[in-house]
């Protein structure tokens, strides 16, 4: 049999956050892939290595975690008063699939770094020192993100001394606006699609457990970590390692699914891995961090941990962080009481890896919650750029 010669394709490769994920131009992707479709999936999962049984990702861009199968393609944007358009996919590990359905809050930092690495942001909006401003047409969610992005000599500013908790080494600051984040978007649905901040979830053959069932950042289904047996200090290998506890996970996460309409039946949550997040809150408590770092009660308003893609998050997914935000924010949320209740337009969490900040302005109106904004730092740095190979059978 003859093989054709492998495809080189324009990419970069970025650190957004605590993800990475290979970043292309929707210009320099094959014809074929340019539009949605079988090919374009089939490119994005051969370029990541999946779907691999090993689930080593020896033979892709990919680094087997939910954190780094990520794809993103970007483009001059198609919508009035934005710069670039954002498309973001999930890519599953051990299945062949690409997920489309959700945004990633971490590497949004790295889509306004990009776009104007890339050349996609009118000239005239980049001064050559200061801060450019990039509207971002998040298109998977319908959403706009403004990314505070550090120019200096008219190029992105990537070295700093900004530190996040999950990142090993500091870089420079970018700040994330999240305009008008609750709603999935796709789904037409309200901030709370039960109409409640607190819900009894019944979870078929494992029993009933108080939710908040929020779609803002992303759809997100929040337990107390108490009613499901932790403490909120867990890290990954304390849960990752246990497949029981993990099968239990995704039972909570399907049946909040479909509690919110994001799914109409148990089986189409196996295709829809990347929303919603489960994820389980707690009151501060003393830990350590999973580099051994200790983390005091004190300095935290609540504890947060996080499921995607079936596993334990080493940090905090930037879109379940918005929700964390927002959930916090309005006063009766199972967050919202973790924090202590009350009023608040900032928290700060602990995470697996550290603590983040996020604030959100949330309001009422009509007898409705709405929130106008969620905000955190994040940071990003090309890690590296040129080509990537793909054999051409694949797509």
């Amino acid at each position: 049999m003859a093989y054709l010669p492998q495809v080189k394709i324009p990419a970069t490769y970025i650190r957004g956050g605590t993800s990475k994920g290979v970043f292309f131009r929707l210009q320099d992707l094959p014809e074929r892939c340019q539009v949605p479709g079988e090919a374009r999936d089939a490119l994005f999962m051969r370029v990541i290595g999946s779907p691999d049984p090993y689930s080593a990702h020896i033979d892709g861009m990919g680094g087997a975690t939910s954190s780094t199968s990520k794809c993103v393609i970007l483009s001059k944007s198609s919508q009035p008063e934005h710069d670039v358009d954002y498309l973001y996919g999930q890519v599953s590990i051990d299945k062949a699939f690409v997920d489309w359905s959700g945004n990633c809050g971490n590497l949004s930092t790295a889509a306004g770094a990009f776009a104007i690495h890339a050349g996609l942001v009118d000239p005239a909006r980049i001064p050559e020192n200061g801060t450019c401003v990039v509207r971002i047409w998040q298109a998977n969610i319908q959403k706009t993100i403004i990314a505070h992005v550090p120019v200096t000599d008219g190029q992105v500013q990537e070295t700093g001394d900004f530190e996040l908790d999950g990142v090993t080494f500091p870089a420079a600051e970018i700040v994330l606006e999240f305009l008008e984040p609750s709603d999935d978007g796709e789904e037409g649905g309200s901030m709370f699609p039960t109409g409640n901040l607190v819900d009894d979830l019944e979870v078929p053959g494992i029993g009933s457990f108080k939710a908040t069932m929020i779609t803002a950042g992303i759809p997100t289904v929040f337990v107390n970590a108490e009613d499901i047996g932790y403490r909120g200090t867990e890290l990954r290998e304390d849960i990752n390692g246990d497949p029981a506890q993990l099968a239990r996970f995704e039972q909570i996460r399907i049946a909040g699914a479909l509690r919110m309409g994001l799914i109409k039946t148990a089986e189409e949550a196996a295709t829809r891995q990347h929303t919603p997040k489960i994820a389980f809150v707690s009151p501060p408590k003393d830990y350590r961090t999973s580099s051994g770092k200790a983390v005091k009660a004190g300095e935290v308003d609540l504890l947060v941990r996080a499921l995607s893609m079936g596993k334990l998050h080493h940090a905090m997914m930037g879109t379940c962080a918005v929700a964390i935000g927002t959930a916090a924010a309005i006063p009766g949320t199972l967050v919202n009481l973790a924090a202590g209740g009350g009023e608040r337009e900032a928290v700060r969490f602990g995470h697996p890896s550290g603590t983040l900040r996020v604030g959100a302005q949330a309001r009422r109106v009509d007898g409705q919650w709405t929130v106008t904004k969620a905000s955190m730092s994040r940071s990003a740095r090309i890690l590296m750029e040129g080509w990537v190979r793909v054999p051409a059978e694949s797509f």
